[in-house]
């Protein structure tokens, strides 16, 4: 197994928990005061890509001898020559082709494509009560910066305030305002993408979205995750809104309504109850079956006015993942997200999730490989979208490449959520009437904010850039975790340019599987990517013979 260290001395970062590969700790708080690289990332920006102490330091890489099949036993390809992608009528002179030029955008879609000034897009944030507390800022930060966030499923069925009417949904005020917060800022790049699950489904999510908000919202299927291979599930500490939620139609453990369950909780001896959403599929006993629910379900979504529809799967096996890549082009989806084991951003079962299903980059891999199979046959693929264990603007090039050309977007889930967690701790600290509000828990900022400084202006690498594009008036609106998420994108941008720059790749849609390579012999088998000394070997040979 594979060890990551707790701590970088050349970025002047530390993990609080155990570290895991993308950096994260295995267990990311709140409340936690510093410093990982996300969240050091989430302050600074972009001069988080170089070593500390500039003047006084050299700095090596410890990173050179990989062991194992992930995505860290990829290697980035540089060139010495050439320049592709440059935009009409642009130059190949050094002058021009500078990493602050290379182009980031794409886009997803089958008729109508979403443009999106960076490969990102979060993961789906649904039910669990971080999402709700720190929605704000995730919202308004990804529709800043530009890419697609999603709500994921249950927000309809936990919400005490929503209303239904004959089992379908009438009333949705936290659905609408997760829908309405990051449409207030967006300019037309990016999206807002609804999830549904077996419970959303029945509750009549998809009615109720199109009714009210037309084409300005994606749908998503949900066929499963990364973190788990049952359904989502939120813990609550209520016995009443355990009973509200088993009234609702979830499955509630321990059951609330059982009266020897009540007296432990009155106890103390029982604590909060799980929620649980239902499988999807369970009355289906063949692929043929799964087939024809699908493009039933598909058809009904655009009968309904759905214009873009796209597909979450988790990390099943290989049949799963081609009957998703299969049915998606199929029923000409326009996004297909693959998620790997295995983090998740609500509660899941601890040791499900360190030993359920596909790691990520054996997923992602094959998803490609099957990919180029029905492309050699003549279809369409579907876009797609890689999910699972990603952070750094590394591991986007990584991903890119591996899935390139099908690969469009990268979903961060995890990674992402941080910065809205410290932007609510700074605003809580420095605006003490405005802490419970925004779920702040911090009392008064720690040495690791305040050594950079004791103000927003200060504090943020970005803060100037994010006022610039809302306004003056407008700045004092936006919270500050969403300063602290476009500062991490504005890291993650300035980072990936560097890489493809060094790669030669002056725009993002010409990266390809050439441009990495595999470290070691287990990783160019698992993946199909040559082993690195393997790369270019046969044109050095002829460089050397002529």
């Amino acid at each position: 197994m594979s060890q990551w260290s707790k701590s970088n001395d050349v970025l002047n970062t530390v993990n609080r928990g155990n570290p895991c590969e993308s950096g994260l700790c295995t267990l990311c708080r709140a409340d936690c005061s510093g410093k990982c690289e996300t969240w050091l990332s989430s302050l600074k920006g972009r001069s988080l890509l170089y070593p500390r102490d500039f003047g006084t330091v050299t700095a090596g890489s410890a990173n050179t001898c990989h062991v194992g099949v992930s995505y860290n036993s990829l290697r980035i390809q540089g060139y010495n020559y050439g320049a592709d992608g440059l935009a009409k009528g642009v130059s190949n002179s050094p002058d021009n082709c500078l990493f602050t030029k290379v182009d980031l955008e794409t886009s997803f879609g089958n008729v109508d494509p979403v443009k999106c000034r960076l490969p990102l897009m979060t993961g789906a944030l649904g039910s669990t009560f971080i999402a709700a507390k720190y929605w704000d800022s995730f919202a308004i930060g990804g529709s800043l910066v530009g890419i697609p966030v999603v709500v994921g499923e249950n927000v309809v069925g936990v919400d005490r305030e929503s209303t239904l009417t004959g089992n379908k949904i009438t009333k949705a005020p936290e659905l609408d305002r997760r829908v309405e917060t990051y449409l207030r800022y967006n300019d037309g790049y990016g999206a807002i993408i609804v999830q549904m699950n077996v419970e959303d489904t029945r509750n009549g999510v998809a009615e109720y979205v199109i009714d009210k908000y037309g084409d300005k919202v994606c749908l998503e299927l949900k066929w499963g995750q990364g973190a788990k291979n049952i359904g989502g599930e939120i813990e609550v500490n209520s016995l009443e809104y355990a009973l509200f939620l088993k009234n609702r139609g979830y499955l509630v453990d321990p059951d609330p309504e059982d009266a020897k369950v009540q007296e432990a909780f009155k106890a103390g001896a029982i604590h909060s109850f799980a929620r649980h959403s239902r499988l999807g599929y369970t009355d289906l006993s063949t692929e043929a079956q799964v087939r024809e629910s699908f493009m039933e379900s598909v058809a009904y979504l655009r009968k309904l006015g759905f214009k873009r529809i796209s597909l979450k799967t988790g990390s099943y096996g290989m049949e799963a993942l081609a009957m998703s890549i299969k049915y998606a082009s199929d029923a000409k989806l326009d996004l297909l997200t693959i998620d790997g084991s295995g983090g998740g951003t609500g509660m899941s079962p601890w040791n499900m999730m360190e030993t359920w299903g596909v790691p990520s980059i054996n997923l992602h891999a094959k998803a490609r490989e099957y990919a180029a199979l029905l492309a050699s046959r003549g279809e369409k693929v579907v876009d797609l979208s890689f999910a699972g264990g990603f952070a750094r603007e590394d591991h986007i090039f990584k991903a890119m490449a591996l899935g390139a050309p099908f690969a469009k977007l990268i979903c961060m889930g995890r990674a992402i959520m941080i910065p809205g967690f410290l932007g609510a701790n700074i605003e809580g600290a420095l605006n003490p009437d405005r802490k419970a509000k925004i779920h702040g828990n911090w009392d008064k900022l720690p040495k690791t904010v305040s050594d950079l400084g004791t103000s927003p202006e200060q504090i943020f690498a970005c803060y100037e850039d994010v006022k610039k594009k809302v306004g003056a008036s407008e700045i004092k609106n936006i919270p500050y975790g969403a300063i602290a998420f476009c500062t991490l994108a504005d890291k993650l941008s300035a980072g990936l340019q560097q890489l493809l720059a060094g790669a030669r790749r002056f725009k993002l849609a010409e990266l390809t599987r050439n441009d990495i390579a595999a470290a070691n012999r287990e990783t160019a088998l698992e993946t199909g990517i040559g082993f690195i000394t393997d790369v270019q070997d046969e044109t050095a040979r002829k460089i050397l013979e002529s």
